[in-house]
């Protein structure tokens, strides 16, 4: 294992795309016990984190022990977009790709984190989003919703063949605690599973979320 990737650090590695349910998925590991969990929200409310993932973003030399250290989980962008760094990194640690029916996927980030991006404007074009997101994943084509689609689809497809059945939860959130649950081996809590960030209240839930401390992340649960 390389130096820079701690042994029993990060557990769980979620390699699915954002509007896939990964706040949620947050939520109900932080609740599991694999938390911190970093999500995406986690850097905008962070300037120090957000410097160094745009490190990692530019190709320059930065320890993933730097960026993620103290977290046991990692959800969201841009974490699935280094899954596979992450996947060699960490050996130990499970996979679980989120999934959902891609033109709900679609329809639902085209209306929340797109049009977010779009707002912010220039700067945002600076920023570590851009990079890893709207430029890395989806090639500068996200507006072009064939294209988006396949992107996403090539990329659970790619998750699906490179990580072995035994280490991979492919899982969709209206599943509940069950599936999560039996792969990580944890008893299913007595609270009904959470689900959050839906799109109706995805400004609210990111003003609010973005305000909470990182180590106890209480706002996810």
């Amino acid at each position: 294992m390389p130096r820079e990737c701690p042994e029993e650090s990060l557990k769980i590695i979620g390699a699915g795309f954002g509007r896939t349910g990964t706040l949620s998925l947050r939520a109900a590991l932080c609740r599991l016990g694999f938390g911190p969990c970093h999500h995406m929200i986690d850097v905008a409310a962070d300037p120090a984190l957000e410097r160094k993932w745009l490190r990692k973003a530019r190709g320059q030399d930065i320890a993933w022990a730097e960026i993620l250290g103290g977290y046991a989980s990692i959800v969201d962008w841009p974490g699935c977009y280094y899954w596979e760094e992450l996947l060699a990194c960490f050996p130990q640690a499970k996979v679980i790709l989120t999934v959902r029916d891609p033109a709900a996927w679609y329809g639902s980030a085209a209306a929340t984190i797109y049009a977010m991006a779009q707002v912010c404007g220039p700067a945002h074009r600076q920023g570590m989003s851009d990079r890893v997101i709207w430029q890395g994943t989806f090639g500068g084509r996200f507006a072009d919703k064939s294209h988006a689609i396949k992107v996403f689809e090539d990329h659970n497809r790619r998750v699906m063949q490179a990580v072995p059945p035994g280490r991979l939860l492919v899982y969709d959130i209206r599943a509940g605690w069950g599936p999560l649950c039996e792969f990580l081996g944890a008893g299913i809590p007595g609270a009904s599973f959470p689900h959050v960030n839906e799109r109706a209240s995805f400004a609210a839930t990111w003003q609010h979320q973005a305000l909470q401390p990182r180590a106890g992340q209480a706002g996810a649960g």
